[in-house]
């Protein structure tokens, strides 16, 4: 890769990481509902008209039904879980399970479309499988103050983005990949739109939640969205993937730096082992004397 091309990835991962900082921030003044509905349709009017100005805006209407679902399941409702959980966990502990949706996107793929499973890569579910469990030891508590149902929604979330990963696949191959980013984002909102209203926090939030709202919306979003496609058409989604090893890195530094959240032994072994599982099942690494190509999704 070209020095333009790493500097773009290690700004995307930047910007993906910090999301779950500003989510960190945002969430307890917003609700989950409200926060997510300001992000996916703040997000929407920014690349709504860069798609306008590629002249690329049929598809939001002929393939409607299948970026209205999409929408849901990459955006609305995983986004909707991650804020949810932000209540309660910490910014670095939500990135690392982030790192787990290549792990989902290849068991769906499986389970739904029947692809088969090399060895690699079923070694590298387990291996990631593991490795959550790493990380969720001590913490998967569901009684009174636990974090149990925190790590669930956000195991939860990423089953929803290997689930819309193979639904584009399979409902949306050959339309434009900006043209489903936005259209997702659209979608979304007015999914969420009715939720947002009836759940709008009685007290006006503080100036640094809305700050994060809106580095959410356009940065972590909608930006991130625009250089994430530019990357794919660039280098190729085997090498765009490698945003996702840099997520975890990023969540733990912000939330480390900003948020003064520990980076436990747990979060750093877990981390570890998710990615190496994640590695093995995308391709990314390689057992001796096999070779494969990687696959990945945003």
């Amino acid at each position: 890769m070209r020095p333009r091309d790493v500097s773009e990835l290690l700004i995307l991962a930047a910007l993906w990481g910090g999301s779950f900082l500003f989510m960190r921030v945002a969430a307890p003044q917003f609700g989950p509902a409200a926060l997510i509905e300001l992000r996916v349709g703040l997000a929407a009017l920014l690349l709504l008209p860069v798609l306008a100005w590629r002249g690329e805006l049929a598809p939001l209407w002929r393939k409607a039904g299948p970026l209205l679902f999409v929408g849901v399941t990459n955006s609305a409702l995983p986004f909707v879980l991650y804020a949810w959980a932000a209540l309660s966990v910490t910014a670095g502990f939500a990135s690392i399970v982030n790192a787990t949706s290549p792990l989902f996107a290849a068991l769906v793929a499986w389970v739904w479309l029947k692809d088969r499973l090399s060895a690699p890569a079923t070694a590298g579910l387990l291996v990631g499988l593991l490795g959550v469990v790493i990380l969720v030891w001590g913490k998967a508590s569901f009684r009174t103050g636990g974090s149990g149902w925190a790590v669930a929604a956000c195991l939860a979330a990423t089953l929803n983005y290997g689930i819309a990963a193979n639904f584009t696949k399979r409902y949306l191959s050959g339309v434009d990949p900006m043209a489903i980013a936005t259209g997702s984002q659209f979608y979304a909102a007015l999914v969420l739109a009715p939720f947002a209203v009836w759940l709008w926090p009685q007290a006006m939030p503080a100036q640094e939640a809305w700050i994060a709202v809106l580095l959410l919306a356009f940065a972590c979003t909608g930006v991130a969205y625009v250089m994430y496609f530019r990357l794919i058409a660039r280098i190729g989604p085997a090498r765009a993937i490698a945003v996702t090893f840099l997520i975890p890195i990023f969540g733990m530094l912000w939330g480390a730096m900003l948020l003064d959240e520990a980076i436990t032994l747990n979060m750093l072994a877990g981390c570890g082992v998710i990615l190496a599982g994640t590695g093995l099942a995308t391709g990314v690494i390689r057992l001796p004397g096999r070779t494969g190509v990687a696959q990945g999704r945003s």
